[in-house]
């Protein structure tokens, strides 16, 4: 069945599009008002902070956060250096380009070593340093405004290059341009881990360069508050800014533009047939490309002919004319030139031959897709058609529960198997389940069939939520390599049709496999939703007893510093009637000990972990500090042993007084009477417990006096 691409543009505020083959979603992309892509935009800016530590300059180009821009993609006419220096440098960047072409044009598809570039681009003579001109003059700042323009027409000069060796002595001093992202040269690395997608943009539209040999520092040829020329080459996200570039490009339906790259008749290195490679090649040689300029031919103009190549590239051409009269007239920070909204880049990127009809629905959205189509592919326009049928376009091709169910993290398979997705800061897991799967005759055969369908699905989520940065998949366990082997082969089959550049690894001893994604743009979830305001994204909540024990924590240690006279607790309804009915005794104990009032207040609006402690230095209830120690169990045994001991010296004195009265009985009856018996004071005895030896020790002396 032949695939259709639908646009809802109903509404001004989200634009969505997808391209459905039959009742099956193949690709989704969607813009908000308030998340618009920066990515490929182009801005004038100027330069806030120049960091040494990092050879990097931050730069306010009207966004957000300032942007990052590391040296090595600061192009040499910004270069605050004397222009003979300058001049080397772009030679030498020419020689380079032009070597790169000739390795690429040999050794066709297959990546050359940045060792093998080094040599081909190395002739003898060096470029003279800054630091070897005594008096170095500065060159004046409206000469780098006009170098915005991206060196048109630079002077000619021999191509002088450091010698091949030097670059990587400079680079093993441990300093970096750019901090190292492993994920990014995975596949050079491992030979386990291969790079995969036929569609990779990111490699079309901006060229591998390569790392340049470190003549200077960027403290030392860029200033604070100079202006360039900067394009967007990575999203903000979270708490990073904006990652920038000044080597700019502009990429149209069939070619691309590098206004300020020494680099012509390039040919995307997705197209691998010799025959249209060749083909792509002539025409990319009749076509006059500036001085200092490169134009490479993307993949989708593999099978189009030399007036499509040359009509896109002319509108390229007509494109960059408006960006530099622009750039000249304004004052930085300002954008000057935007991607385009979602409707054009979609029939850029996504439109093929294989798409036999665009459905808009939405009239000023048809309107825009309508025009574009013509500009850049007048005989597609009769593609483009106007939904307006009372059913809303998605639900009329099924796709509005489709993209509904993206936002659970669960995905059903058709066997009865499922996937969990979970996105965490570091990566994202994805867990493969076999679920109500049970069809199969052994566990080995059910796992191998989930296995593969889940292959299929997690390709498919991937494309759809944009899924980026470090995957880690959980396959279910298999004992036979060769399973192992077919799972791995059938993802590899399924991702090739993603335009964002995939690594993908083998399935290792604990059943995991792990692969890297480019992020093409926010992610769905990223872009569509917020964070929990209790649980702040993390997705549980402190349960109302724990809750409740840290409140009580936090009233004692307020106590304790003596500053309030009276804290008012705003909580949730649980957790103020868990403190009143079951720490009731533990809230009068901290009011009595630091003679503090305390009133509880249940907010229904409240959810735990939230509350509110308000502190007042007056009080509406008076409480009396007590000034004894608080009752406890340990504090009631002491005054009962308090109470034995002096029982104790009671009876002692009893004793005492006894023994006084048998010494002067005989004295008073004069001559005695031996036979009368000596009187006993009967003491009563006490229970077990509490000082009991030391009431029973007095009456055993008693005993061995008489």
């Amino acid at each position: 069945m032949a695939k259709k691409m639908l646009i809802d543009a109903t509404h001004a505020e989200e634009t969505r599009v997808v391209v459905v083959d039959g009742n099956k979603v193949e690709e989704f992309d969607f813009e908000t008002v308030n998340k618009r892509q920066l990515a490929g935009n182009i801005y004038l800016a100027k330069v806030t902070r120049v960091e040494p530590s990092l050879q990097a300059a931050f730069v306010d180009y009207g966004g957000n956060r300032h942007g990052f821009l590391a040296f090595s993609e600061i192009h040499p006419d910004y270069y605050q250096i004397p222009v003979a220096d300058r001049q080397a440098l772009l030679a030498e960047e020419r020689a380079y380009a032009e070597a790169m072409e000739a390795e690429e044009n040999g050794r066709g598809r297959r990546r050359n070593r940045p060792a093998a570039k080094a040599e081909k681009a190395a002739p003898a003579d060096a470029v003279t340093t800054s630091d070897d001109i005594p008096g170095m003059a500065v060159v004046d700042l409206r000469e780098e405004a006009e170098a915005a323009e991206a060196a048109a027409a630079p002077a000619e000069i021999e191509p002088r290059a450091e010698p091949a060796a030097e670059p990587r002595a400079e680079d093993s001093s441990g300093e970096r341009e750019e901090p190292y992202v492993a994920a990014d040269h995975a596949s050079e690395t491992d030979d386990d881990i291969e790079s995969v997608a036929d569609e990779d943009v990111a490699e079309e539209i901006r060229t591998q360069r390569k790392p340049r040999p470190r003549k200077y520092k960027i403290q030392e040829v860029v200033k604070v508050r100079q202006i360039m020329l900067v394009q967007v080459v990575k999203e903000e996200r979270g708490n990073k800014g904006a990652a920038l570039t000044t080597y700019l490009s502009l990429a149209g339906r069939y070619c691309v533009l590098m206004p300020n790259t020494a680099r012509g008749g390039g040919i995307s290195r997705k197209i691998t047939n010799a025959a249209d490679r060749k083909k792509l090649k002539e025409i990319a040689g009749e076509i006059e490309v500036p001085e200092g300029a490169g134009l490479i031919i993307r993949t989708a103009g593999s099978q189009r002919t030399k007036a499509e190549i040359k009509r896109d590239y002319e509108y390229l051409m007509r494109l960059w004319e408006q960006i530099r009269d622009l750039t000249l007239k304004s004052i930085a920070p300002a954008p000057i030139y935007e991607e385009g909204d979602l409707i054009k880049r979609s029939i850029r990127d996504l439109y093929s031959k294989d798409i036999d009809e665009v459905l808009v629905e939405g009239e000023k959205g048809y309107r825009a897709a309508k025009d574009f189509m013509k500009m850049i592919m007048p005989s597609h326009a009769k593609n483009v058609k106007l939904y307006n049928e009372p059913l809303p376009l998605f639900a009329r091709y099924q796709v509005e529960t489709y993209l509904g169910a993206m936002f659970n993290p669960t995905v059903q398979l058709r066997s009865g198997g499922y996937i969990v997705i979970g996105i965490t800061e570091a990566l994202v897991a994805i867990d493969v389940n076999s679920g109500r799967s049970t069809k199969e005759g052994s566990i080995e055969e059910t796992a191998l069939k989930t296995n593969l369908e889940a292959a299929e699905e997690i390709a498919r989520q991937l494309r759809l939520r944009d899924l980026a940065g470090l995957i880690v998949i959980d396959f279910i366990d298999m004992e036979e390599r060769k399973n192992n082997a077919a799972v791995e082969k059938r993802l590899k089959e399924k991702l090739k049709t993603d335009r964002a550049r995939i690594q993908v690894g083998r399935i290792s001893g604990f059943g995991l496999l792990e692969m890297s994604r480019q992020r093409l743009r926010p992610g769905m979830l990223e872009s569509t939703t917020a964070p929990c305001p209790h649980c702040h994204g993390t997705g549980i909540i402190r349960s109302d007893d724990s809750l409740a024990l840290q409140i009580l924590r936090q009233l004692e240690e307020e106590g304790t510093r003596k500053r309030s006279r009276e804290v008012l607790l705003k909580a949730p309804v649980a957790v103020v009637n868990f403190l009143i009915n079951q720490k009731r005794e533990h809230l009068a104990q901290i009011e009595g000990r630091y003679g503090m009032a305390i009133r509880l207040e249940a907010v229904p609006a409240m959810v735990s972990p939230d509350y509110e402690i308000e502190k007042f230095k007056t009080a509406t209830r008076h409480v009396a500090e007590v000034a004894a120690p608080v009752v406890s169990v340990d504090a009631l045994r002491m005054a009962e042993e308090d109470e034995d001991a002096a029982e104790v010296e009671t009876e002692a004195e009893d004793l005492v007084e006894d023994e006084a009265e048998e010494v002067e009985a005989p004295r008073a009856t004069g001559d005695g009477e031996p036979g009368r018996k000596k009187k006993r004071r009967r003491r009563r005895r006490r229970k077990p417990g509490g000082g009991n030896g030391q009431a029973e020790g007095a009456p055993m002396q008693a005993d061995a006096g008489d």
